[in-house]
């Protein structure tokens, strides 16, 4: 069986992606700052110390054995160009840390636990479209992290693939979350699906089936590979 931990699982992509796998017959743990159930540990990625208790914690629940990471927790807060410079600054601060700061550490721990076990597994980023096209003026630092987890997932990639350690990328646009509902309503609702010309947001359990693929059925070849799902409103 394999076993996989999925942050941000609680809801949104993060779920879909954890009742998928779960679907699949896979050993699933999930993560959420709070604890939703039994199969979720709490870890607030604002700590510091969070991502390293959160891999230990899964670890000992999955008999210490860990093959698939899917790094998918983030913060999705805006923070305008004119607030304080400590407002600004903290808020730039939490989201790169939730956002990319706690994903490279638990990187760091799966590429480190497979190499001693002499083991391959894989890695799923779910980054974001802003990773490329960037995002709104009170969004700098959402688009700083995702462009980050999209640079260090090339790097995962290139460095392990001779190990069997596997990486993928995927670039959603906006996705029928309720963090991107508020987005939506507070940029003029409808009038942005304009910029979409699938003419509608995805849905997470759009986003749940290439995350599912990655974990479990991409080819070893496709490591390195950034898949964008967006309907078509950014396309590289």
């Amino acid at each position: 069986m394999t076993n996989i931990l999925v942050t941000g699982s609680s809801r949104g992509i993060g779920q879909a992606i954890a009742d998928q796998l779960a679907e699949r017959g896979c050993n699933v743990m999930g993560h959420a700052t709070r604890a939703v159930d039994s199969r979720t540990i709490a870890a607030d990625f604002a700590d510091p110390p969070a991502p390293q208790m959160l891999w230990h914690e899964a670890l000992d629940r999955l008999d210490g054995r860990i093959d698939v990471l899917v790094n998918n927790a983030g913060l999705f807060e805006q923070i305008p160009l004119i607030a304080s410079d400590i407002e600004w600054l903290d808020r730039w601060e939490d989201t790169l840390r939730i956002n990319l700061t706690a994903a490279a550490q638990l990187s760091r721990f799966a590429v480190r636990h497979w190499q001693e076990r002499g083991s391959g597994g894989r890695i799923v980023h779910i980054s974001s479209r802003a990773a490329y096209r960037g995002d709104s003026p009170a969004h700098w630092h959402y688009a700083a992290a995702k462009g980050g987890m999209v640079a260090m997932h090339k790097t995962i990639a290139r460095g392990y693939a001779s190990e069997g350690i596997l990486s993928f990328a995927i670039t959603p646009g906006f996705t029928d979350t309720s963090m991107a509902r508020d987005y939506l309503e507070s940029r003029g609702g409808p009038g942005l699906l304009a910029d979409i010309p699938l003419g509608r947001v995805a849905e997470p359990e759009e986003i749940a089936d290439i995350a599912v693929f990655c974990s479990l059925d991409a080819p070893p070849s496709m490591t390195g590979a950034v898949i964008d799902a967006n309907g078509a409103s950014y396309v590289r």
